[in-house]
């Protein structure tokens, strides 16, 4: 299992374009519905940083975030958006509640694309 966090700062005319690259892996997920991956991103209170926060989880080793067309099409671009390129960042999990499982009622994921 491998666990990462990317944060990077857009440049503020590129914050919705952005958004909506990430969108995109979203609705792109939820059609697939790829298994041995949890994902999230989210968008800082200045409005121009990200986050996100992966959690690849399959038995081969492969990533099925990077075979998507829409998240090769945000990673494509991204140099051009940013103020300041993406950290990768290695997690370790220390602990956790309910983060990476989900609720106990919930199956592998509800198919939205906030993940509710």
């Amino acid at each position: 299992m491998k666990r990462a966090m990317v944060r990077y700062r857009v440049r503020a005319d590129q914050a919705p374009a952005n958004e909506r690259y990430i969108k995109g892996v979203f609705e792109q997920l939820a059609e697939r519905q790829p298994s041995g991956l949890r994902y999230a991103s989210f968008k800082l209170d200045d409005g121009v940083s990200f986050v996100h926060i992966v959690s690849q989880e399959t038995t081969d080793g492969s990533n099925p975030l990077t075979e998507l067309p829409a998240f090769k099409a945000f990673t494509a671009a991204i140099a051009e958006r940013c103020e300041e390129p993406p950290v990768v960042e290695k997690l370790t999990e220390v602990g956790s509640y309910k983060m990476f499982g989900g609720w106990p009622d919930e199956g592998a994921g509800s198919g939205s694309p906030t993940g509710r």
